[in-house]
């Protein structure tokens, strides 16, 4: 059954790249649909490469649309084709191959965006380049093109872009419902993450709940912090949350009693049954505990598809417990700090990772680029710890340094603020937010949540997550009754 898919559209022609490179592609998981061009002449050698690359989207569950070639998708039973020109006679296209293919169909202008709708295209791409850098013959994509485009009966829209988030972003805020990308384009430095990185921005296209967060810390028999921290944050913000448990510990508002950590096969254990069959967008992870827990993470992560990491290194509870021995802070380092797409330590934990002293933010803005050099793709220091009325955080996004300040709110009820700001970051980077907006928006979260905070217990007590979201939804035109299930559950 044909079926329009949102997110990331890529084009290959085997007559230019090799088949081992758009496997590569595909296998990221991130791609939502490829259209294909046979890089042959030859009848033969078209229908065997064609039926390899079929066999390959099939394998990833995505559809592979033939460009320009109605007999050879007709042969080898593609989910449909691409047209790059309104020239063949759509209506005869149609009959050819009836109403459960898709047919996609290039287009210059609104003349042409007509005639292709009028005749059952499935979506239009509209042709243009994603920047205006470009010569000045070139068409553009222009929030204009993609509104006027859309006009006709609602026909989904696809537009070139950039390999870049933020240029993904602006187009998705005008209206494009997918980006393509031409395979031998791409620079040659983009990985599974940049892949990943951008898919994520589709989720904001689904009903709430939306975004899948799987956190990997302790539990806090308090509920302030730690798994049940980042469960009410993840839960309450729209996402929705699995979890492995790194480790038990008996704490309350006072403190930490005691610690125990589940051996590290059981741990693999929880992984492996959440990734193999949970969808999980992003990854977040708080206390780790052990040297043991951290290098079983890192390796059992290797098995599965590239996420976006966002590490928490938390190492001291606000009672002054060491959560993280000085080995697990080497493994932390050396295995997680590579392959995370954020980390966020206050500031002693990022003394502890780079040696650096921070009285200030020159110093904060330092040990984020430290952090940089040792792997990490993007690093949001938080200076809670400095002195002043203001809470001022630090983020190192590629070569951007962004602040972010709040005012200071002078009680003890502070309980679970990393982890809660931690996981509100996590949430809304699978619900699509690109991350100066996450970090903005967790920050926003945070502050409300310790604003509302109510004395509980004898010691540092939790914040107050269910009113921190109640306002930050509201705020944002989002009412409760307004939710739905995830697509397809009725």
């Amino acid at each position: 059954m044909k079926k329009f898919r949102h997110g990331l559209h890529l084009f290959a022609d085997l007559g230019v790249t090799s088949f081992q490179n758009l496997e590569k592609s595909i296998r990221s998981n991130h791609i939502s649909c490829l259209r294909y061009r046979s890089g042959s002449r030859e009848l033969s050698i078209q229908d065997g490469e064609a039926r390899k690359v079929l066999v390959l989207c099939d394998s990833a569950g995505i559809p592979c649309l033939i460009e320009d070639d109605v007999a050879l998708a007709i042969r080898q039973g593609a989910q449909g084709v691409h047209l790059n020109s309104v020239a063949p006679p759509l209506a005869t296209v149609r009959n050819t191959l009836g109403t459960r293919k898709i047919i996609g169909v290039s287009v210059r202008d609104a003349r042409e965006a007509a005639q292709a709708a009028a005749f059952g295209a499935d979506y239009l791409h509209w042709i243009g380049t994603p920047s205006a850098s470009h010569a000045p013959d070139t068409p553009s994509v222009l929030p204009e093109n993609i509104a006027e485009a859309k006009r006709y009966r609602s026909i989904p829209v696809v537009v070139p872009c950039l390999f870049e988030r933020q240029s993904a972003d602006d187009l998705l805020q005008k209206g494009a419902d997918a980006l393509f990308f031409s395979l031998e384009a791409l620079p040659e430095t983009v990985t599974a993450l940049d892949f990943a990185e951008l898919a994520l921005l589709f989720n904001r296209h689904n009903p709430y709940p939306r975004g899948s967060v799987l956190t990997v810390a302790g539990s806090d028999s308090g509920a302030g912090a730690g798994i049940q921290g980042d469960l009410k944050t993840i839960t309450l913000l729209g996402g929705y949350a699995s979890t492995v448990i790194s480790c038990l510990t008996a704490q309350n508002t006072l403190g930490v009693l005691s610690v125990h950590q589940p051996s590290a096969a059981f741990f693999s254990e929880q992984l492996n049954a959440v990734l193999s069959d949970v969808p999980v967008d992003v990854i977040k992870t708080g206390m780790l505990h052990s040297e043991e827990i951290v290098e079983t993470f890192s390796e059992t992560l290797e098995n599965y598809g590239k996420k976006l990491l966002v590490v928490d290194p938390v190492m001291t509870a606000k009672s002054g417990w060491q959560l993280l021995g000085d080995k697990a802070l080497t493994a932390l380092a050396n295995l997680l700090l590579p392959s995370c797409y954020l980390i966020t330590p206050n500031i002693p934990e990022a003394e502890k990772l780079t040696g650096l002293s921070i009285d200030n933010e020159g110093g904060m803005v330092e040990s984020a680029y430290a952090l940089r050099k040792r792997g990490a793709r993007n690093v949001l220091i938080k200076g809670g710890h400095l002195g002043g009325d203001t809470a001022v955080d630090i983020l190192l996004e590629g070569s951007k340094v962004h602040r972010f300040a709040a005012p200071k709110v002078s009680h003890g009820n502070t309980h679970g603020t990393g982890c809660t700001y931690a996981s509100a970051i996590a949430a809304l980077l699978a619900q699509g937010e690109i991350l100066p907006t996450a970090v903005s928006h967790g920050k926003e979260f945070l502050t409300t949540a310790i604003i509302h905070a109510r004395p509980m217990g004898s010691g540092h007590g939790p914040l107050n997550h269910f009113q921190a979201a109640q306002e930050f939804h509201r705020c944002r035109g989002v009412i409760f009754s307004d939710w739905h299930p995830f697509p397809g559950e009725r």
